[in-house]
């Protein structure tokens, strides 16, 4: 199970800006102008057109000290993002409906590892996931080599195949359905985000929730599906 982060598990609002902005200034030296659009995007890709926006030279040194003043941003800020951030409805009770001895949980983000923990844990979400073997926006900026990414690490963590439809990728955008897709995974849309139902469907995401509140039909998609995959 391969969870999204941002609109899916949880939203902290504004402060995803203020953690660019303390990061751009701690790197650059200036206060940000501009800054990417972030939905459904990965770190890498929003530091490069950030950079872009505000005629910084892009070198793999300055993205790589990007990184770093990220995660130390984005912990300074934790106290911010529980106060003005929330987890989304279901998120924890879908999180916990899930554990299961055949199951691995884990995320796919186009955040980087640091600030996944930070976001999850403002939220006690972090505990019940393995960080270990996600994909994460420094990994690269196509979701679907994300989620192959993550596949092999928690292959080779767990001594197991997750083959085919054995992996689920559960996020609120289009790029999480299209990356799950391509890398041939089960997806699964949750309407928590910016696009609607309807989108996500016509995106053909395999199942579509409004919300992680209807558990019983996450967990018969995945119970279902593993169910079919031991009897081939």
């Amino acid at each position: 199970m391969l969870w999204d982060v941002d609109h899916t598990l949880v939203s902290i609002g504004s402060v995803s800006r203020v953690i660019y902005e303390h990061t751009f200034k701690s790197v650059i030296g200036r206060p940000l102008g501009r800054l990417a659009s972030m939905t459904g995007r990965t770190e890498r890709a929003i530091i490069i057109e950030t950079l872009e926006l505000n005629d910084v030279e892009i070198s793999q040194a300055t993205i790589s000290r990007f990184y770093s003043a990220l995660g130390v941003a984005a912990q300074e800020l934790e106290g911010r993002i529980r106060e003005s951030g929330h987890s989304l409805p279901g998120a924890a009770d879908a999180i916990s409906a899930l554990q299961d001895g055949h199951i691995v949980q884990s995320v796919v983000t186009g955040n980087i590892r640091p600030i996944a923990k930070t976001k999850l844990g403002a939220f006690e979400l972090a505990d019940s996931l393995d960080l270990e073997v996600g994909g994460y926006g420094d990994d690269g900026s196509d979701r679907a080599a994300l989620v192959r990414l993550a596949r092999e690490r928690a292959e080779e963590k767990y001594r197991t195949s997750f083959a085919g439809k054995r992996t689920f990728v559960i996020g609120d955008t289009p790029h999480d359905i299209k990356g799950a897709h391509d890398a041939g995974v089960f997806a699964v849309g949750v309407a928590t985000g910016s696009s609607p139902i309807e989108v996500l469907e016509e995106c053909g995401a395999d199942l579509v929730l409004a919300d992680l509140t209807n558990i019983e039909a996450l967990r018969s998609a995945v119970f279902d599906s593993q169910e079919c995959q031991r009897l081939r």
